[in-house]
């Protein structure tokens, strides 16, 4: 591969008629050497840099001198050759005048036309590109831009200031196109993710259960679908409904897919049948191979409730305890007093499982921290578990139920804030109506 020539230093516009210097490549380069005075002062105000690709022999002078909008001279390189013309193309260069005429490369089947400016566009895929054809050959120059030019000149009609103005169009066209194309792949990846996330999100698994679901998830990052909290609800062969829900710590995005990994972990394990210490001691080691930090640990709710709806298992690692509310009886959290620890915190722990009576017609309500750790107006004041209950049994007599009590749950929870909340929330609820 050739050795890239040195970004060259700063030199006033060329003008017709000057000498020319030989360039390292054997080309003719169109910048006057300058006085040591000189050097500095344009260094400071040369900001174009033109890459002019043409094999005239003679070295005919085409490209007169040229002013950028602010009256500054943009500075001039030519190549005879495409090779020459690839050693030269640096950084700073920042548009490329090429003849159409120029002779094709050799891999590149002689009957086509535009040859040259397709071998250019490959090799300066970033830079804007001025197609020059002969005058009348319109219909070439049209052609050129459909392939990827900015614009097109005629040969014989070049003068300054249409040059300077089509070389600072081309260049703003650039890189309008550029953000443009950016922008849209940034939207197709947008599009593609948020496919994903919501892929990821869980479908319960209720047929044949008499039980009602509903679900509410806010993630905290901004303009993602999915954070570090993750639920799920199935029903297996023996009748019971199993549900769960959980946080890993952090909100980034390798925390959301850890946790997705946990619920599928957790479905697959609950439909084969461990339930309790058994579960949460294999998904403990789930976690332990897949975090990507030994800090980093999850918080978990598992309930299970037994076929005939009137009677639960409580699990708790480190999380939560659910909220129950009952007909003429007020909302309270179920029993927390034997929480095991957090997922990932201890070897070797144990979680007890806990039993509960739940009665004949119930709600219970499963949730992550985000809920209840917000504020309350403009002071450190958090809602907790106490405001959190309160809370709901408000709501509940106003006769919420549902999707509504969950919305009108989070959104209370936002405006307490005094906006959006930090931490991912999810809440599910599960209702059983006789």
């Amino acid at each position: 591969m050739p050795v890239p020539i040195p970004r060259q230093r700063a030199i006033p516009a060329v003008e017709s008629g000057q000498a020319q210097a030989a360039s390292p490549g054997g080309g003719t380069s169109r910048e006057e050497a300058p006085r040591k005075e000189e050097t500095v002062e344009n260094t400071t105000h040369t900001n174009l840099t033109l890459l002019l690709i043409e094999d005239d022999p003679g070295g005919s002078a085409i490209v007169p001198e040229l002013l950028d909008s602010a009256g500054k001279p943009i500075r001039v390189r030519t190549a005879r050759n495409l090779t020459e013309a690839e050693r030269l193309l640096t950084d700073d260069v920042h548009c490329i005048l090429l003849d159409l005429a120029l002779a094709a490369p050799g891999r590149v089947a002689d009957d086509d036309e535009l040859a040259v400016l397709k071998h250019v566009l490959e090799l300066a895929p970033r830079h804007a590109v001025l197609a020059l054809t002969a005058s009348g050959d319109a219909e070439r120059g049209a052609e050129a831009v459909r392939v990827g030019a900015q614009d097109y000149l005629f040969r014989d009609e070049l003068d300054g200031r249409l040059l300077s103005r089509a070389i600072r169009y081309a260049v703003e066209r650039k890189r309008s196109d550029t953000a443009e194309r950016r922008l849209a792949e940034g939207r197709v990846r947008a599009q593609e993710n948020r496919r994903l996330e919501r892929g990821l999100l869980p479908t319960p698994l209720l047929e044949g259960s008499s039980l009602r679901f509903a679900a509410r998830y806010r993630p905290g990052r901004s303009r993602a679908l999915l954070g570090g909290d993750f639920y799920d609800v199935v029903r297996t062969a023996d009748g019971t409904v199993h549900a769960m829900i959980g946080d890993v710590c952090g909100h980034g995005p390798d925390e959301a897919a850890l946790g997705v990994e946990l619920r599928i972990a957790w479905r697959a394990l609950t439909l084969a049948g461990l339930c309790g210490d058994a579960l949460l001691g294999t998904l403990q080691q789930v976690l332990e191979h897949e975090r990507a930090d030994d800090e980093i640990f999850a918080t978990l709710c598992t309930v299970d409730i037994a076929p005939d709806g009137r009677r639960a298992g409580l699990c708790l690692a480190g999380h939560p305890s659910p909220l129950l509310a009952r007909p003429g009886r007020p909302a309270q959290l179920l029993p927390y007093d034997n929480n095991g620890p957090a997922l990932g915190l201890l070897p070797g722990a144990r979680w007890p499982r806990m039993e509960v009576k739940l009665g004949a017609e119930w709600s219970l309500m499963l949730y992550t921290d985000g809920l209840i750790e917000g504020r309350v107006g403009e002071g450190r004041e958090r809602l907790g578990q106490d405001g959190m209950v309160e809370m709901v049994r408000r709501q509940l007599s106003e006769g919420l139920r549902g999707e509504a009590l969950l919305r009108a749950s989070v959104n209370e929870v936002r405006n307490l804030n005094g906006g959006e909340l930090t931490d991912d929330v999810a809440v599910l609820l599960l209702d059983r109506t006789v």
